[in-house]
């Protein structure tokens, strides 16, 4: 898989258990069939009703910044075609993911159900609001672009948990990754990056 080295081991992703899930993971079966020439490229790709699959780089960027050990309950903000929650359901013990549109969700909950993911569930919701039900989380990861931290994704941390979220305007944002202490949280800047926004009440409107 010279793509793997190409796009992701060149551009200095180290964690060995992020390389092998994105080699274990078909990309190619979480595109449109227009797309499918195109799986493996270097670039975000339209999945339909205006969301996009991402870049491969960023979401090896976004899943390493999670630092997971295999023991996990992680939370992901914008489930799409599913190919995000897939890499983290070979890293996570139990990933929790939440998209707005009804019909997003239900092709991605089919597509993760037939490639036998037992260990994801796909909830249908403003996912700016997270899951309080099923919280606490010891990773988040939000994959559109927020105007600001969402406050409740931060409060669902476990302690010890992580946040990565992209934030900024339409044109151009930042990784941020939050990391709860007790009741303190620890902010960091990771990569600049270009996400679809999130939309919700504690997102965009």
């Amino acid at each position: 898989m010279a793509w793997i080295d190409d796009q992701l081991v060149a551009r200095g992703i180290g964690d060995a258990r992020v390389l092998d899930a994105m080699r274990r993971v078909a990309r190619d079966a979480f595109v449109p069939d227009e797309s499918l020439a195109a799986a493996y490229a270097d670039r975000a790709l339209p999945i339909g009703s205006g969301q996009t699959i991402s870049q491969p780089y960023m979401v090896a960027v976004m899943t390493e910044a999670l630092r997971l050990t295999g023991g996990e309950r992680v939370l992901e903000v914008g489930t799409g075609s599913g190919y995000q929650a897939a890499i983290l359901a070979e890293l996570a013990r139990e990933v929790i993911t939440i998209e707005r549109r009804p019909e997003l969700a239900e092709t991605a909950r089919r597509r993760l159900a037939a490639l036998g993911y037992t260990n994801v569930e796909v909830l249908i919701g403003d996912g700016t609001l997270g899951s309080p039900a099923r919280a606490p989380f010891d990773g988040i990861l939000v994959a559109a672009a927020a105007p600001r931290v969402p406050e409740p994704l931060k409060l669902q941390l476990a302690d010890g948990g992580r946040l990565v979220v992209p934030v900024g305007p339409s044109d151009q944002q930042a990784l941020h990754i939050v990391t709860r202490a007790g009741d303190a949280f620890t902010e960091a800047l990771g990569v600049g990056c270009i996400f679809v926004p999130l939309i919700g009440a504690e997102g965009w409107s």
